[in-house]
């Protein structure tokens, strides 16, 4: 997509921009000579985004109107690509209440349009018996219609791109499993569509005529059920062919549980997803392609969006992923930075050692923790504990990395988030594992008086209530197996680092 110089670019506002599409919605729009204003409740989250500079950065919460007021001040087009993959009461009225904020103060502010992305809906199934996810997304798509606001709204099935939450489960589930036996839901019929599509479609809706406020099926060419979908990933995937037995004994909620433990994608998430699965979801028009007309060799194709997918992969050139946007359930406390904290208690294991190494190969070993490089100690204890978190439907360790080599502000990192990243530095991660508690870890890349390289390690915890008090001492006796086996391996790994003549790192190959 490029930008039209005869055609003056629109002021547009992303909310959901620390998601897996709002983050990748950006760059296109300014690609396309748009000015972009970000809402997020954590800005922070986006400074490292290699388009950071390039955009406007508001604080602020969909639930708060006078937050979104202000956000949407002197916007022509709003996007809406907010909302939470949990199930019950709760969830639904909080999507209620922010939908209908968010469309109330669009009018006031006189926005020209919304666009929101929503769910593909089941033709001829009342929505009283749509998952709780569908009837919520479909619910938000009529509150912003009935707003008074010219509204586009999209609704897609399956999203296939890197990083996508039901690419990842897709992926996952095939490649780990050579023999299957899996739920009915294999059978249905669904019409994925590329994320490439869904972002066309998305900056391209920025432009629709005023008069035009309706809803838009988006999908690709192909009609598959997810028995296909799989079998055929793993030709794509150059995998042997997968047998897969279909039961019809596997509800939703243990088919949620069985995708938790086989692939990174927990169970709070992989319920919504699977609960979608249950109907047939086929787009019934493509009108979308009179105001964004197709261009060649799209919508693509199953195959071919797959392959496209998994080169990113290979590449290392996945933008942001499924779990860009928080978890539910995560805690996002930040780490209480007053010396003289009256909060509570606050334990702390600390550890520091110096390394025979210079300060940049120590910080490359830091920054490159996690995921396939794992935690430098005792790998059977971390992989216990994360095994547990995903058994209490915790993230546990599956969610790996972005990106190898660099982590950036708001990146997941198996059960941990990256709370504060000060490259050659420092690194904090928040824990996103199920605790009696809020916890930290700091690594710190340091030089001390004497100019030789030291490393210092920080873990923090704030125990709710009596049980993060006895949590902590239970497993206070392993911290110098766990933390001080980590901080010596850390340094060890360091001063194996290859360096150049100039004492820079070698880059990795």
């Amino acid at each position: 997509m490029h930008a039209d110089e005869a055609v003056p670019g629109l002021r547009c506002l992303v909310t959901g921009a620390t998601g897996y599409v709002g983050g990748r919605l950006v760059p296109e729009l300014l690609a396309e000579g748009h000015r972009v204003r970000c809402l997020a409740r954590t800005p922070a989250k986006l400074r490292d985004h290699p388009w950071a500079a390039d955009v406007e950065v508001v604080s602020g919460d969909v639930t708060d109107a006078a937050s979104v007021a202000a956000a949407l001040r002197d916007v022509d087009v709003a996007y809406y690509l907010v909302h939470a993959l949990d199930t019950g009461d709760r969830f639904e009225e909080t999507d209620r209440k922010a939908a209908r904020i968010f469309g109330e103060q669009a009018r006031a502010a006189g926005v020209r349009r919304l666009v929101y992305l929503g769910g593909l809906t089941p033709s001829g199934v009342p929505e009283r018996e749509l998952s709780p996810h569908l009837r919520s997304r479909s619910e938000v798509g009529r509150i912003l219609l009935d707003s008074g606001v010219p509204t586009t709204v999209l609704r897609a099935a399956v999203v296939i791109g890197s990083g996508s939450a039901s690419f990842e489960m897709l992926r996952y589930l095939t490649e780990r499993l050579p023999v299957m036996i899996t739920p009915n839901w294999v059978r249905t019929r669904i019409q994925p569509v590329a994320v490439r599509d869904v972002l066309r479609a998305l900056v391209g809706s920025a432009r629709m005529p005023a008069d035009v406020s309706r809803t838009f099926d988006i999908g690709g060419p192909d009609v598959l059920t997810y028995r296909e979908m799989m079998t055929r990933y793993a030709a794509v995937a150059g995998l042997p062919r997968r047998l897969i037995l279909p039961v019809p004994v596997l509800t939703p909620r243990l088919s949620s549980h069985w995708v938790g433990l086989v692939t990174p994608v927990p169970a709070s998430i992989a319920r919504p997803l699977t609960e979608s699965l249950r109907h047939e979801v086929v787009c019934r028009e493509h009108d979308i392609a009179r105001y964004v007309p197709d261009l060649p060799g799209h919508p693509l194709g199953f195959d071919e969006a797959v392959r496209l997918a998994l080169q990113r992969i290979r590449e290392a050139k996945v933008t942001t992923r499924w779990s860009s946007a928080s978890v539910p359930g995560a805690p996002s406390d930040p780490l209480p930075t007053d010396p003289d904290w009256a909060g509570g208690s606050l334990y702390t294991d600390l550890r520091e050692l110096p390394v025979d190494a210079s300060r940049e190969a120590l910080w490359r070993v830091v920054e490159g923790i996690g995921g396939e490089n794992g935690w430098y100690s005792f790998p059977l204890a971390w992989a216990v504990r994360g095994r547990l978190d995903r058994l209490v439907g915790g993230v546990g360790l599956r969610r790996g990395r972005r990106d190898a080599a660099r982590l950036r502000v708001g990146d997941s990192l198996d059960f941990w988030r990256v709370e504060e990243i000060r490259p050659g530095h420092l690194l904090r991660l928040r824990a996103e594992m199920r605790l009696p508690g809020l916890a930290w870890l700091e690594m710190y890349a340091e030089t001390d008086d004497a100019g030789r390289t030291r490393y210092r390690q920080r873990a923090l915890f704030h125990p709710h209530g009596l049980a993060g008090h006895a949590y902590w001492w239970s497993v206070s006796p392993f911290h110098a197996v766990v933390f001080g086996g980590m901080a010596r391996n850390i340094a060890a790994a360091a001063a194996r680092t290859p360096t150049t003549p100039a004492g820079e790192p070698t880059p990795i190959g």
